[in-house]
């Protein structure tokens, strides 16, 4: 760590000298202009003439399909603004794949392609992008999935319960925009400083969005396990629709506790949320109960039900977790007093 002594210059200018092996390091010299970013009792100081494009090239020699979107999705949360696919010939299942990707990334579109070329570019502006409006797709997104998967199940509409999973690659969709949006923040003063968010609360944001993200996949698993079973057995409709309506009355309480401004009503929303969670024990406890009387094969179909709709529950307690450390007092609190 180095420090250095504030000086004032002419009267009214406030000045401090700069480490040179930092600024070398930094690409700094003379005449190169600073941008200055406030965070709090922080001040970022970076080079304004950074571009904000990156590219990087992607050798798919050898690689498989699964391998292939694995690679491609790191590289769009991690920020590149194109990705050049390249090989000596790229193969049909890898074209299918990138093309398949083109659609699964937000912004992304293929803008070149050859026989041993792809080039996937970023046409989205970044100012469109911000965490609130990600967040709450996602929140609609996973709650309708999970009351519809719901009612499917209850009235026997196989319909509901078949769609579910091309919802669930919405959520994965702004899953990875939400990734792609903190890395970037963490990266960069200038993505940090477009989003009007300090940092902490970009991390809480992200914080809630994985969260959903495992509801919604939770949700996917019961579709499955719905299509599997059949018809509901009539004596579980009830504790199981309570179960549902308790998991989902958690989620939502959880965010609303996360988004209110005032610290005292987050508090008191995400505490009681936090209590109405763990009384949720009492209906699994009321359906593993009536389990024991209906057909083995069907009762190990809604205990795995039953038990994504329980994790479901405890995904909406973290979310309120997360709520309370956000509405609690930071030491900047204290310390600026």
């Amino acid at each position: 760590m180095e420090v250095r002594k504030v000086q004032i210059t002419g009267g009214s200018t406030y000045t401090v000298s700069l480490p040179k092996e930092w600024a070398t390091e930094s690409g700094i010299e003379a005449g190169t202009r600073l941008a200055f970013y406030p965070e709090g009792d922080t001040l970022i100081a970076a080079p304004s003439d950074v571009p904000n494009e990156a590219s990087t090239r992607l050798s798919v020699e050898d690689v498989y399909a699964q391998e292939l979107e694995s690679r491609l999705i790191t590289l769009y949360i991690n920020g590149f603004s194109e990705i050049v696919v390249e090989a000596n010939r790229i193969a049909t299942g890898q074209r299918r794949v990138v093309r398949g990707m083109a659609t699964d990334l937000v912004g992304f579109e293929v803008s070149a392609e050859t026989e041993d070329r792809i080039v996937l570019r970023d046409f989205l502006d970044s100012s469109e992008l911000s965490f609130h409006s990600t967040v709450m797709q996602m929140r609609l997104l996973a709650l309708s999935m999970l009351e519809d998967v719901t009612a499917g199940l209850l009235d026997g509409e196989s319909e509901q319960i078949d769609e579910i999973a091309s919802r669930d690659d919405d959520v994965d969709r702004l899953w990875y925009v939400t990734s792609r949006l903190f890395r970037s923040v963490l990266r960069d003063p200038r993505a940090a400083a477009g989003v009007d968010l300090d940092r902490e609360t970009c991390f809480d944001y992200r914080t809630c969005a994985r969260q959903i993200e495992r509801i919604a996949d939770h949700t996917v698993k019961i579709a499955g396990h719905g299509s599997d079973l059949g018809d509901l057995p009539q004596e579980v409709h009830e504790p199981l629709s309570a179960l549902e309506s308790e998991s989902r009355a958690v989620i939502e309480n959880a965010m609303d506790a996360f988004l209110v401004e005032d610290r005292d009503r987050a508090t008191e929303l995400a505490t009681a949320t936090l209590t109405r969670a763990s009384e949720m024990d009492s209906h699994t406890r009321t359906i593993d109960e009536q389990l024991r009387t209906i057909d083995p094969a069907d009762a190990q179909l809604l205990g795995l039900i039953v038990d994504s709709l329980s994790r479901i529950g405890d995904y909406g307690a973290n979310i309120a977790e997360t709520a309370l450390q956000k509405a609690a007092p930071s030491p900047e609190t204290y310390s600026s007093r």
